[in-house]
C-alpha cells in the first residue's frame, strides 16, 4: 500500500490531467488523455469544453480544432461527452446489453417497459433516420402511445426521452449540430465500425482510461474485479484511494492555470476538498444575492494548489473580459494571475477590464 502525503497526491492528480508545466502539443492530445471533454453550451466566459483545452494548451488552442474534430469525427460526443472515436468501441457492448446485466432494477425495468410500450414510433424515428437522416428532433414523429411521465420538466418530452435511450441501446448517435440544434443519426453511421469489446474487458479499461486520466481515484469495495490501480492512502484523508503506477515517483513543475468550474481537476467537490483543501461550489443556480464567488468563477491552479477564484464575464458586445472580482483563498503571485487573466482574453479576442484584489 502507497503512503502519500496530500502534496503527492496533489501532484499526481494536477499531472495526470495535463495541467502542470509540460503542456500537451493539442486538441486530441488533450481528449486521449483526459478520456472526456463535458460538451456543456455555458458560455459566460467560454463554453467548458473550450476552457477545458485552452487550460491544458494554452492560446495555440482554437474552437475551430473541437468543430473541425466533431465534423470530422475524429472526436463524438456521445451522451453530453465528447470522447476520441476509438473509445466508443467501450461503450457498444453496455449498449448492446440494455438495460443491463443480471436482475433488473425498478427503474431499469421501467423504462424498458416504457420503450417496449413504444416500439412503433421507437420504429417510425429509426426508419425516418435511415430515409432521410441526420435530422433534428422536430423533423422526427412522435408517435408515442404512451407518454413520458415524470414530476419534473421531462414529462411529456417524448422524443427527448425515447432518443436518450436509443442512444443508451445503441440505435442511434448525435451527429451534429445545425445552428445549435442537435441532429441524429443512425448509430452505424457515426460511430467507428471498430470491432465491438466485450462487456467485461470494456469496462477494464474505461476504468484503466479514468485511473489514467484523474491519477488518484477512490478505492472501491474489494470484492469487484478485476481491481485496476494499485492501493495508496493519503495523510490527513480518510479511506482508501487506488493510485496509477505510472504516475508515482514522478518529477513535477507546476505553473498557474485558470480552470473551467467543471473541469475534472474541481468537478468532484468532495475530492477537491479532501486533497487540495479548496472550498468550491459553482453558484450558477444561486441568486445573485447568495454568490460568494461569482455566477461562473474560475478557480486557479498555482502549481499543486488551488488558490482561489476569479469571477470574470465575457461582455462579448462590449468586447471586454470582465473581472469582477479575484477571490484569494491562499496567497498567490497576482502578478502572474493576472498575466493568465490578460492571455485568456486576448484567446477570447476581449480586453481584460477589472483589477486584481484579494
Amino acid at each position: 500500500m502507497h503512503q502519500l502525503t496530500r502534496a503527492e497526491a496533489r501532484r499526481i492528480s494536477v499531472r495526470a490531467q495535463l495541467l502542470d508545466a509540460a503542456r500537451p502539443d493539442g486538441l486530441l492530445d488533450v481528449a486521449h488523455g483526459l478520456t472526456l471533454l463535458q460538451n456543456d453550451p455555458t458560455a459566460a466566459v467560454a463554453p467548458s469544453a473550450h476552457l477545458v483545452c485552452w487550460s491544458r494548451i494554452g492560446s495555440a488552442y482554437s474552437p475551430a480544432d473541437l468543430s473541425d474534430a466533431l465534423r470530422e469525427r475524429t472526436l463524438i460526443e456521445l451522451r453530453g461527452m465528447i470522447r476520441p472515436a476509438e473509445d466508443i468501441a467501450l461503450f457498444r457492448a453496455e449498449m448492446a446489453a440494455w438495460p443491463g446485466v443480471g436482475r433488473l432494477r425498478p427503474w431499469q425495468e421501467e423504462i424498458r417497459d416504457w420503450v417496449r410500450a413504444n416500439d412503433a414510433c421507437r420504429r417510425d424515428v429509426l426508419a425516418r433516420l435511415d430515409a432521410g437522416g441526420p435530422l433534428s428532433i422536430k423533423e422526427l414523429p412522435d408517435t408515442c402511445a404512451v407518454p413520458w411521465r415524470s414530476s419534473g420538466w421531462n414529462n411529456n418530452r417524448n422524443l427527448d426521452r425515447l432518443l436518450d435511450l436509443m442512444v443508451q441501446r445503441g440505435e442511434v448517435a448525435l451527429a451534429g449540430r445545425r445552428r445549435g440544434e442537435r441532429l441524429w443519426d443512425l448509430a452505424e453511421r457515426v460511430y467507428p465500425d471498430d470491432p465491438v469489446v466485450p462487456l467485461e474487458e470494456a469496462l477494464r479499461r474505461r476504468d484503466e482510461r479514468e485511473l489514467s486520466a484523474m491519477g488518484l481515484v477512490r478505492g472501491r469495495p474489494q470484492q469487484v474485479e478485476p481491481f485496476v490501480g494499485e492501493t495508496a492512502v493519503v495523510d490527513g484523508v480518510r479511506g482508501k484511494w487506488r493510485v496509477d503506477p505510472a504516475q508515482l515517483d514522478q518529477p513535477f513543475e507546476g505553473r498557474i492555470a485558470l480552470l473551467s468550474p467543471l473541469d475534472r481537476l474541481v468537478y468532484d467537490r468532495k475530492r477537491a476538498t479532501e486533497l487540495f483543501e479548496f472550498d468550491y461550489q459553482l453558484e450558477m443556480y444561486k441568486p445573485a444575492a447568495r454568490r460568494k464567488w461569482g455566477y461562473w468563477a474560475l478557480p486557479i491552479l498555482d502549481g499543486d494548489q488551488l488558490v482561489g477564484k476569479v469571477d470574470a464575464t465575457a461582455d462579448r458586445k462590449a468586447g471586454v473580459l470582465r473581472v469582477d472580482a479575484i477571490h484569494e483563498d491562499v496567497a498567490f503571485d497576482e502578478a502572474a494571475v493576472g498575466r493568465e487573466i490578460a492571455e485568456l482574453a486576448d484567446w477570447l479576442g476581449l480586453e481584460p477590464v477589472g483589477s486584481i484584489a484579494a
